[in-house]
């Protein structure tokens, strides 16, 4: 598994965060997920100045094997679109902890940030997952 991280949060949909300055937040989709897609061949993200709800689908991400959906970790306002993975979305799968993040938010509920699971109780979940 690709590094990641340490300060980063993740959802169990698989996405991850990092907290920027102030409520703003990177979020992308970890290294687990971008394995689990293949080939990543096309991203629909929201776009500036949407709203994203937690738990909520906020895209799609396209794979040589499936489309499924992106879910916002965290509640808020898209104030920043990675337009480089539009033109190269494969750069997801090559940086999913780096240049293959997706968005950024402003978040309206800073507080959703304690619902997410930190490295090893991510590492744990996916190992769970794994054995089902």
């Amino acid at each position: 598994m690709t590094k990641a991280i340490a300060t980063l949060l993740y959802s169990k949909e698989h996405e991850w965060v990092l907290q920027l300055e102030g409520n703003r937040v990177r979020i992308g989709i970890s290294d687990y997920a971008q394995k689990q897609l293949g080939d990543i061949v096309f991203v629909e993200n929201p776009q500036l100045d949407d709203e994203v709800t937690a738990d909520e689908s906020m895209g799609t991400i396209e794979s040589v094997k499936a489309v499924s959906e992106i879910f916002a970790p965290v509640s808020g306002t898209v104030v920043r679109i990675n337009e480089e993975i539009e033109d190269a979305p494969e750069t997801i799968n090559e940086y999913p902890f780096g240049k293959g993040w997706l968005i950024e938010v402003e978040m309206s509920c800073p507080e959703e940030l304690e619902s997410l699971l930190n490295e090893d109780e991510y590492q744990a979940f996916i190992n769970e997952e794994g054995e089902e």
